[in-house]
């Protein structure tokens, strides 16, 4: 929960608690704090255990941070439950394979690809790279223009 408090932050806290509380009744105000989140804590698990026995054996399993969305599409989508093929999808996804598979292609070299999406995307960039020496780059930066050549002027957007 308070993963992200650096030391200065701590520091600033206990000097601000010194402050507001003074030094003589800060250590009762902390065992009060200790007590109250003590029971808190209590009273949650006391909470779930209640619910985990009115449902019953069937949900011995349940944890209640499964309710949790992000929790429960990682469990659901990205654990072992393939029934939909999503290994296969996420596989495919590979991004880092695709790239290399073009810029292999565009720079000419072979690539040792097993699949027909890898040859289907290397072939697609060796065509686009053969096409490419027929249009122009845009990357580069034009050359300079000659002095007839003025960019367009609309006296309406001024």
């Amino acid at each position: 929960m308070f993963n992200d408090i650096g030391a200065l932050e701590l520091l600033t806290l206990v000097v601000l608690a010194v402050l507001v509380f003074g030094p003589e009744k800060l250590p009762k105000v902390i065992q009060d704090v200790t007590r109250t989140i003590r029971k808190i804590r209590e009273f949650s698990d006391s909470a779930k255990e209640d619910i985990r026995s009115e449902l019953g054996p069937q949900f011995k399993d349940f944890e209640f941070e499964d309710l949790n969305p992000k929790t429960f599409v990682r469990k659901q989508l990205m654990d072992g439950n393939d029934d939909l093929g999503l290994k296969e999808i996420r596989e495919s996804f590979d991004l880092r394979k695709e790239m290399a598979e073009v810029t292999d292609a565009v720079n000419g070299r072979e690539t040792a690809s097993a699949g027909g999406a890898g040859t289907a995307a290397a072939a697609a960039a060796a065509a686009a790279a053969a096409g490419a020496a027929s249009t122009p780059d845009l990357l580069k930066k034009p050359a300079h223009p000659a002095k007839d050549d003025r960019p367009p002027f609309d006296a309406d957007a001024t």
